[in-house]
C-alpha cells in the first residue's frame, strides 16, 4: 500500500494556489482594462458633445451650417426603421425558431439548418448590405427607402433572434408540455399557452438586444445607398431616410474640413447611446415583469 507524500501534496497545493491568484489578477486586469477604455471613451464623447445638445439640435433639420444643423430627420428615420425591423424580425424569427425546435423532426436536416442559421449570425454586416442592395433596392426596385433598409437590417439580426428563441425554447422543461398534452391540449395550444409564456422573457430580451445592434449598424445602410445628407423628414416607409449612425459617419468625415462637425458627431453619439440605453433598460424591465408573473 502506497502512502501519500505530504511534501508533494504541499508543493502541488502551493502551485494551485499561486495559479489561482494569477488567474484572479489576469481576469481583474482584463476587466479593469475594458472598463477604463469605455470610461475614457464616454468621458471624451460627453465632454465634446454635451454642449451642442439642446432643443434646436434635436428638432432642426440637417444643414450645412453647423450652427443650424439638427438631427430630427435622423431620429425620425431611426424610428421608422425600428417600425419596420421590429415586427418583421419578431414574426419570422420567433415562428422559424418554433418550427425548427418544436415541429421539425430530429435528424440531419434539422442539424444542418440549425448550424447554418447559427453561422449566419457571424456573417459580416456588410454582406447583408450587398444582399439588401441586390434583392430589395434593385431586384424589387424599392430604392433606398425605409422599407428596403428595414428589411436589410431584419435579415442581419434574424439569425440572432432565431438562435436566441431556440435557446429559450430548449430551456423549457418537457414536463410542462407533457402536462398540457395530458389534459387534452393540441401541440399548438401547448405552445401558445404554456411554452411561449414561459420562454417569452428570454425571447424578448434577446430580441431587444438584437434591435439595439440593428439601430447601431452603418455598413449595410452605406451599401444600399442611404444618403448621409438628407433635408426632408421621412413620412412613411416608402420615403428616403437617414439614421443616427449615418449622421455620425457623415459628420465624422467632414470634421476634417470643419472642426465644428466633430462636436455635432459627439452630440449625436450621445443621443444614440441614450436610445440604446433605453432599449436595453426596457429589455431588463420586461424580463423582470414576466419573471414575476411566472413565479406567482
Amino acid at each position: 500500500m502506497e502512502y501519500l507524500n505530504m511534501e508533494k501534496v504541499d508543493r502541488r497545493s502551493k502551485i494551485r494556489i499561486i495559479i489561482d491568484k494569477i488567474a484572479k489578477w489576469i481576469t481583474l486586469l482584463a476587466t479593469l482594462f475594458g472598463v477604463t477604455m469605455l470610461t475614457i471613451l464616454i468621458i471624451r464623447i460627453i465632454s465634446q458633445g454635451i454642449h451642442v445638445i439642446d432643443f434646436e439640435f434635436l428638432t432642426n433639420r440637417l444643414s450645412t451650417d453647423p450652427e443650424k444643423a439638427g438631427i430630427m430627420g435622423a431620429i425620425l428615420g431611426t424610428l421608422w426603421l425600428i417600425a419596420v425591423v421590429a415586427p418583421v424580425t419578431m414574426f419570422f424569427g420567433m415562428f422559424t425558431a418554433i418550427y425548427i425546435e418544436l415541429y421539425m423532426k430530429d435528424g440531419k436536416m434539422k442539424s444542418i439548418l440549425s448550424t447554418n442559421i447559427a453561422n449566419l449570425a457571424g456573417v459580416p454586416s456588410i454582406v447583408y448590405g450587398i444582399l439588401g442592395l441586390t434583392v430589395f433596392v434593385r431586384g424589387m426596385e424599392l430604392g433606398n427607402v425605409v422599407l428596403a433598409g428595414g428589411l436589410t437590417l431584419s435579415l442581419l439580426i434574424l439569425p440572432i433572434t432565431i438562435v436566441t428563441t431556440q435557446e429559450a425554447l430548449r430551456a423549457i422543461p418537457s414536463d410542462l408540455t407533457e402536462a398540457a398534452f395530458g389534459i387534452g391540449a393540441t401541440k399548438w395550444q401547448a405552445i401558445r399557452t404554456v411554452v411561449l409564456p414561459t420562454a417569452l422573457p428570454t425571447i424578448l430580451t434577446g430580441f431587444i438586444l438584437a434591435m439595439s445592434r440593428a439601430i447601431g449598424e452603418t455598413a449595410p445602410l452605406v451599401v444600399i445607398g442611404i444618403p448621409t445628407l438628407l433635408i426632408p423628414f421621412p413620412g412613411s416607409i416608402f420615403d428616403k431616410f437617414t439614421v443616427l449612425p449615418m449622421q455620425i459617419y457623415y459628420w465624422t468625415l467632414d470634421s476634417v474640413l470643419v472642426a465644428e462637425y466633430a462636436s455635432l458627431a459627439a452630440g449625436t453619439i450621445i443621443v444614440l447611446l441614450f436610445i440604446l440605453l433605453v432599449l436595453n433598460l426596457t429589455a431588463v424591465l420586461i424580463r423582470r415583469k414576466f419573471e414575476k408573473k411566472l413565479l406567482r
